[in-house]
Formats: C-alpha cells, sequence, structure tokens
C-alpha cells in the first residue's frame, strides 16, 4: 500500500509540474490553482508513504516519477526534443527507480 501511495504521490508531482507550466508562473488562475491543489495532494500522498517507506527511497522514487512523468508530458504536450540519448538518461531513472523497489525492505 505504502508503494501505491507513493506512485500516486509521483504522478500528482507530474500534474503540478506541467500545471507550472500552463500557469504561465502564476498568471493564470485557474492553472495556478489547480498547480498548488496538486502541489499539496503530491506532498500529502509522500507524507502518507513515508510512514513505513526509508527516506531516501522515497524521496529518490517520487522525484524519479515525476521527472520521467515531466519529460514524456513535455515531449506529448509542448513538443520537447526527443532524442535518444535523452530517452537512454529517462530510461535509467526508470532502472533507478525498479532497482529502489527491488532492494526495499518494505
Amino acid at each position: 500500500m505504502n508503494w501505491i501511495l507513493l506512485v500516486i504521490a509521483g504522478l500528482l508531482e507530474t500534474c503540478w509540474a506541467v500545471g507550472l507550466k500552463y500557469s504561465q508562473g502564476f498568471t493564470k488562475l485557474v492553472h495556478g490553482i489547480l498547480t498548488i491543489i496538486g502541489m499539496i495532494a503530491s506532498f500529502y500522498f509522500l507524507s502518507l508513504a513515508l510512514k513505513n517507506l526509508p527516506l531516501g527511497t522515497a524521496y529518490a522514487v517520487w522525484t524519479g516519477i515525476g521527472t520521467v512523468g515531466t519529460v514524456i508530458l513535455g515531449i506529448m504536450l509542448f513538443k520537447e526534443p526527443v532524442e535518444l540519448i535523452r530517452l537512454v538518461f529517462v530510461a535509467l531513472i526508470v532502472i533507478g527507480i525498479i532497482g529502489l523497489k527491488i532492494v526495499s525492505d518494505v
């Protein structure tokens, strides 16, 4: 259950990171409000996961999910460049997340 909470937190991190782009520096009210709600929700689920997961592992996985998600959505929504080397490094982040899950005691 803790890992599910952590994945939800990471996906919400992706949402608020993309929301930051859409809010244009918090100049668009609705997007800014949704971004702040996403931030609060992401931190809330992270805090729940941290009750039973090691801090270093949880934080690394949370930021990793957020990073991978924002790269993917940046490519899809904002036409960011798709370069092989970028995809290789994103794959390394995914491998790191999987590795942390495998070696985690919880």
